[in-house]
């Protein structure tokens, strides 16, 4: 790990990073949003809401654990911990389950591959344990996409 981050300017912090994560759709499929939280940046908590467009569930699952693993990576993270509410999404990254699905295969393959520049890790958790993301998820689908400056849709 440390040959990996070579490039880090002296004294630069490699971060420990816990994630928690939530996706939702009103409706399968149906308007849909992720919510993540991520804590340990050295700036704070990091809160992201995110309209994804019309998905089902466990696609919004996927983009979620996808989101925490970009963030963590543009952070230059050393570890990643993520806690998620979907046991298909924590079982198919663990290996227990394995990933048939072609509509989650794609993403399941490129969380995968993002969490492999990492010291990464998942484990489920109860819904109720994970209000934080959910609501955030939920914000993003009630929200809809993003409305630029200029008021047309992005």
């Amino acid at each position: 790990m440390v040959a990996r981050r070579s490039w880090l300017r002296r004294g630069q912090r490699m971060l420990d990073l816990v994630a928690y994560i939530d996706g939702g759709s009103f409706g399968n499929p149906g308007p849909s949003g992720v919510g993540v939280r991520i804590d340990g940046a050295a700036t704070g908590p990091i809160r992201i809401a995110k309209w994804i467009g019309r998905q089902d569930s466990n696609v919004a699952e996927y983009v979620a654990l996808m989101e925490a693993l970009q963030c963590a990576l543009s952070l230059n993270a050393q570890r990643l911990h993520v806690y998620s509410d979907s046991q298909i999404v924590v079982k198919q990254m663990t290996g227990e389950y394995k990933c048939r699905s072609s509509r989650l295969y794609s993403l399941n393959w490129t969380c995968h591959r993002l969490a492999r520049s990492l010291d990464f890790s998942i484990s489920h958790l109860g819904r109720k344990n994970n209000s934080e993301a959910n609501t955030l998820a939920n914000s993003a689908v009630r929200t809809g996409p993003a409305t630029r400056r200029d008021g047309s849709s992005s």
